[in-house]
C-alpha cells in the first residue's frame, strides 16, 4: 500500500495531499474583495509556491478546476492564467460558475492535481 503524504494539515483540510506522486491541492485568494486579476495572481502564486515546495512546478499540472463566482471574470482570469502557465504545458481544465465561495469576497478558487 503506498503512503499518503499530507502537508499543512488542519482539523478540516490539508494544504496538499500526495499519493503515488500525484499532488492534490486547492488554493484560494489572500485578499478578500480584490478584483479578479489580483485574486487570480494570488491563487496562482500560492499554487506555484506549494508545487515548488513539494517538488513540482506549473508545467506538471495534470488537471485544474477553476471555480468563479461570476463568468464575466473569465476573460480577465484567463489573461492571468495564460501568462502564468508555461507554453506547451496547459493541463486538462474546467472552469465553472458557482453561486458563492466560503468567503463572500472571493471571486475564484482553484483545485488541481499535478505530477511530482
Amino acid at each position: 500500500m503506498s503512503a499518503i503524504e499530507r502537508h499543512g494539515v488542519t482539523a478540516r483540510y490539508a494544504d496538499a495531499v500526495i499519493h503515488n506522486d500525484v499532488i492534490h491541492l486547492v488554493e484560494v485568494p489572500a485578499t478578500s474583495g480584490a478584483d479578479i486579476g489580483v485574486q487570480t495572481r494570488e491563487v496562482l502564486d500560492g499554487i506555484e509556491r506549494q508545487l515548488r515546495t513539494l517538488g513540482s512546478d506549473p508545467s506538471r499540472i495534470l488537471m485544474a478546476t477553476i471555480y468563479l463566482t461570476d463568468l464575466a471574470d473569465c476573460t480577465a482570469m484567463n489573461a492571468v492564467w495564460d501568462a502564468w502557465i508555461p507554453a506547451g504545458s496547459a493541463p486538462a481544465r474546467a472552469c465553472v460558475k458557482v453561486a458563492g465561495l466560503v468567503d463572500p469576497g472571493w471571486r475564484i478558487e482553484i483545485a488541481l492535481t499535478a505530477a511530482r
